[in-house]
């Protein structure tokens, strides 16, 4: 049964749609906090690779679940989710509104369902066995211990095919399926551009990202500790970002494959949110207003 006073808001999208200037003024507008759902964004110092909200950026509104994790350290979803759900209490003591933003849909349902993760610690030897074979080979092992979960993740991502075989070989198991129950009111509105505007927009992005300094941020993260290892897990920005480095690839494909790769991501992440059938799609942000102001019954 759902509670009074329990009402969420869920701003969500592809990467590059503008999630976070919306959900901020969706904050300013109904007495809101953001609560953020970005699997990388809780890194300290991924700051330029993850479009990192800045202090001015976030005009007044308190943010959570930023910047709090050491990158040498694996932040899992469960860890995720018992932050954010203790979060979700402080806010609604204070009588205000929860808004989660982000595109991790797997953060966001592991937030507003009832979703039992499984209490799976890294496991370090296992780890060291997974970590030496390809993202080809892990993917295919995925495939045949867990084929639905093999059709969700992104099979060129490392860290997350070592995570989910992590899961399955330890509990023996396939990764648990979310039971679509919530115990909050939650209303979900999507942001969606056409191909071509987010094409556009993704390309927009990465150039500001490298102007602003990806390559030298990533051959910071380096320099105080983190592995290429790590940094290959950390994401693709910072795995092409680190190839280029290594000098594996040039300048020039560095870019390219970027962006490509970016688009690929963006298209998973539209997949895995199509499923949602309670989402409201918009492709006018000033549009979210009036279907906020209508569900809070204002």
């Amino acid at each position: 049964m759902k509670k009074q006073g329990t009402k969420i808001i869920v701003i969500l999208g592809p990467t590059a749609s503008g999630k976070s200037k919306l959900a901020i003024k969706i904050a300013k507008k109904f007495n809101g906090e953001i609560i953020s759902a970005d699997s990388r964004q809780v890194y300290k110092g991924l700051d330029i690779g993850t479009e990192k909200i800045t202090k001015k950026e976030m005009n007044g509104i308190r943010h959570y679940l930023i910047d709090v994790a050491k990158p040498k350290k694996i932040y899992t979803v469960v860890q995720y989710q018992r932050a954010a759900k203790k979060i979700l209490k402080q806010i609604f003591q204070k009588g205000k509104i929860p808004i989660i933003c982000g595109g991790s849909g797997l953060y966001i349902d592991a937030l507003i369902y009832d979703y039992k993760l499984p209490a799976v610690a890294p496991q370090k030897s296992l780890r060291g066995r997974l970590e030496k074979k390809s993202t080809e080979e892990l993917f295919k092992m995925l495939q045949g211990l867990d084929p639905e979960r093999a059709v969700d993740i992104d099979p060129r991502n490392p860290r997350r095919l070592i995570r989910a075989l992590e899961i399955v070989l330890k509990t023996g198991r396939p990764v648990p399926k979310i039971e679509k129950q919530s115990p909050y009111q939650t209303l979900k509105i999507g942001l969606k551009k056409s191909v071509s505007q987010l094409r556009r927009s993704i390309r927009q992005r990465l150039k500001k990202t490298l102007k602003k300094g990806l390559v030298e941020e990533t051959k910071k993260l380096h320099r105080e500790g983190l592995s290429w290892k790590r940094l290959n897990a950390l994401g693709l920005e910072y795995r092409l970002a680190a190839d280029y480095l290594r000098g594996l690839i040039s300048c020039e494909e560095m870019t390219e494959q970027m962006e490509r790769k970016i688009r690929r991501y963006a298209k998973r992440q539209m997949t895995w949110f199509k499923r949602d059938k309670d989402i409201i799609w918009i492709s006018n942000p000033q549009k979210a207003f009036a279907v906020c102001r209508d569900w809070l019954g204002l």
